[in-house]
């Protein structure tokens, strides 16, 4: 009678320890790829601290001292809230190492600039009409059209804040000319606030 073999259990599992390293490989590949076609040095602390500021400056230069008084002032705070965006997102990509003429960043800026472009131009054409009340909306409206333009080439969070963008702007110029004001704090302060910290906590500042 011929003897069995006896059956070893103690040999290592080969094919399923290829599996998942293959698995983590490709893991690896997925999320390096994502990272070089996805702009994320936006800074959310940037944004944060252009909401807090707005909250502050907004409702000092939307008390009542002349409709002249309140676009120099809402002009004002919007260079410097370029400026703020500017350097915190140079900051922030420095830190990531990651290039601000790469291709990603490009096509978030060419999404970004036109819609901004066209808000620069509106409100020349709008301030010289004298129709002032009309400025809040299109503000929101295209600068929510540009931040999702943009946003398409960053993570998920920016495209959602500019809809919220537009939402304030369309109730801005379909609503009451008195909510304006209102509706430039909600936006330019409390959105850029909350998203803004969201962005800072979750993608790296």
């Amino acid at each position: 009678m011929a003897l069995r073999r006896p059956v070893r259990n103690d040999l290592p599992d080969g094919p399923p320890a290829l599996h998942e390293r293959a698995l983590a490989d490709l893991r690896f590949i997925r999320q390096t790829m994502e990272r070089a076609s996805t702009f994320t040095a936006f800074s959310g602390w940037g944004l944060a601290l252009i909401g807090a500021i707005t909250l502050v400056a907004g409702w000092w230069a939307s008390r009542p001292r002349g409709r002249e008084h309140w676009l120099v002032a809402w002009l004002a705070l919007a260079a410097l809230s370029l400026a703020i965006a500017a350097s915190t997102t140079w900051w922030k990509a420095r830190r990531l190492q990651q290039p601000l003429l790469a291709s990603p960043a490009r096509r978030f800026a060419l999404g970004l600039a036109p819609p901004l472009g066209a808000g620069a131009v509106v409100t020349v054409a709008l301030a010289r009409a004298g129709q002032l009340d009309s400025l809040p909306g299109v503000w929101l409206l295209l600068y929510g059209a540009g931040v999702v333009t943009g946003g398409a080439f960053s993570v998920r969070i920016v495209p959602a804040m500019g809809f919220a963008f537009m939402a304030l702007g369309a109730t801005a110029l379909l609503g009451s000319p008195a909510w304006g004001d209102w509706l430039l704090l909600a936006g330019f302060g409390g959105l850029h606030l909350v998203f803004g910290s969201i962005i800072g906590a979750r993608y790296g500042g």
